[in-house]
């Protein structure tokens, strides 16, 4: 028994020293540090120094009027006026330190003429002239926060004017039995305003140090962007613009690998060199924008390769014709129709429509065989209407390798001009794309959510990703034109 007892105050023992020891590690992490505590963001910490400056304003009123009563031999009414003056520049002086300074001198300088004539009238003697004590800290205080705000140049100037009075009103009109207070007043402004100029200039390195990393960052992500831009245009041109070239060669060449080939194969081999053609033209000229500097630019379109714009224009609204034809050869069925008075749309509008519709028509190539297409052009006054509607497929579609970027492209390409891009299936089957793109940012959609009337209409749903709109028949379907 006693031996259990002797254990038991062992085990006790030792866990009040390990306790202690893991008492005193917490009180000297507590105290025994160094690292820095600061104090939160405060409202009233930014209104420290301006409570700072109206308790030195008092001292300096304060400062002012009782030596000039008592020493001075100044009237109570010109002594308060005084001090007042010189307190009130110092306040002011965080607002306006150029005024504040001049009302710092002229109190400075009525000051040392009314304590003048006491001295010429044999009082005050023995007084500190032409500077008080309280008046000479007023004015140190006005001088510092001046050379903290001002250039140089207008800190060092006011120095001069200050340094001058001092000369003429001690120097030249000067006085009997006096304390003499303006060699150590010079001094001890001319410190002040190096100081603070020293200061301002060291707070201006500090904003442009920050200036010139912030624009080195910036001229860092540049780099990074061209040089992502030069990468992808070199894959780019090393696979599409090759295999492109290649098609197009090839369809050149097949009608003579042919014995009497028929007039049918001759056109559908000269569509497709053709179209090969154009799509270098058009990688051209996306290499041209990937590798400038400044891709919103005319220069950016210039062929990579010599530096000039290449000869085929952007695509218009004109070529729409040519590309139904193309799509047509392809083995579609579209039907063109344009109404409206056809009218000159900016470059831009131009181009997006028929891309819109270009996509539209590809997609429907893709995704609905054996469908047929409806392309709708209508002209407005304020803009352009393009509508793309194909019917119910007839077959099932081929697996599509598309991650949906067709339709993102054709969304951005209307929300860059203020316009509307809606997709979405059909109630009778099939599938609708309809963009409205403006002539000017300022005009609206035209087209009302419910049937106008001439009969057009939204599609009826509006998903963002082509794969979310499914055939109704066949879910499994993917009809994103």
């Amino acid at each position: 028994m006693p031996r259990v007892v002797g254990v038991t105050e062992t085990g006790i023992r030792r866990r009040v020293v390990r306790r202690l020891l893991r008492w005193l590690g917490v009180l000297r992490d507590d105290l025994w540090t160094t690292r820095p505590d600061p104090l939160p963001p405060s409202v009233w910490l930014r209104w420290l120094p301006h409570g700072v400056m109206w308790l030195v304003a008092f001292g300096v009123t304060v400062g002012v009027v009782a030596p000039l009563m008592d020493g001075g031999g100044v009237g109570g009414s010109v002594a308060f006026a005084i001090g007042l003056a010189a307190g009130a520049a110092v306040v002011f002086a965080l607002w306006r330190p150029v005024p504040a300074w001049w009302l710092s001198t002229a109190a400075m300088m009525v000051g040392a003429l009314e304590v003048r004539r006491q001295l010429l009238a044999g009082g005050s003697h023995g007084f500190t002239w032409p500077w008080t004590a309280g008046g000479l800290i007023g004015h140190l205080a006005v001088l510092l926060l001046l050379a903290l705000r001002v250039p140089t140049r207008v800190a060092v100037e006011a120095l001069a004017v200050t340094l001058l009075l001092t000369y003429l009103v001690e120097g030249v009109l000067g006085a009997p039995d006096f304390q003499p207070t303006g060699v150590l007043a010079a001094i001890l402004f001319t410190v002040v305003v190096v100081l603070g100029t020293a200061l301002r200039g060291r707070r201006e390195a500090s904003r442009a140090l920050v200036e010139q990393t912030t624009l080195t960052a910036e001229e860092r992500a540049r780099r990074t962007v061209l040089e992502e831009r030069s990468r992808i245009a070199r894959e780019l041109h090393d696979v599409v613009a090759h295999h492109m070239s290649v098609i197009s060669i090839q369809a050149q060449v097949a009608p003579h690998l042919v014995a009497d080939p028929s007039e049918e194969l001759k056109e559908n081999l000269a569509g497709i060199r053709q179209n090969a053609l154009e799509a270098l033209t058009e990688l051209r000229r996306v290499l041209g924008v990937l590798r400038s500097e400044h891709p919103e630019t005319p220069e950016a379109s210039a062929d990579p390769a010599t530096g000039t714009a290449p000869h085929a224009p952007q695509p218009t609204l004109d070529r729409i014709e040519t590309l139904v034809e193309n799509t047509r050869a392809a083995g579609l069925t579209v039907v063109l129709r344009c109404s409206g008075e056809r009218w000159s749309l900016p470059p831009g509008v131009e181009l997006s429509a028929y891309r819109i519709v270009q996509e539209a028509l590809s997609n429907v190539l893709r995704h609905a065989p054996g469908a047929e297409a409806h392309v709708h052009v209508e002209y407005l006054p304020i803009g352009v209407v393009v509508e793309v509607a194909n019917t119910r497929p007839t077959r099932r579609a081929a697996p599509s390798e598309g991650a949906g970027h067709g339709l993102l492209g054709m969304r951005e390409r209307a929300a860059m001009l203020s316009g509307v891009l809606l997709a979405g299936p059909q109630q009778e089957g099939g599938y609708k794309v309809y963009a409205y793109l403006p002539a000017s940012p300022a005009d609206r959609d035209p087209l009302p959510a419910s049937p106008s009337a001439t009969g057009r209409t939204r599609p009826a749903t509006t998903p963002t990703d082509p794969a979310s709109a499914r055939h109704p028949a066949d879910d499994s379907k993917e009809d994103t034109a």
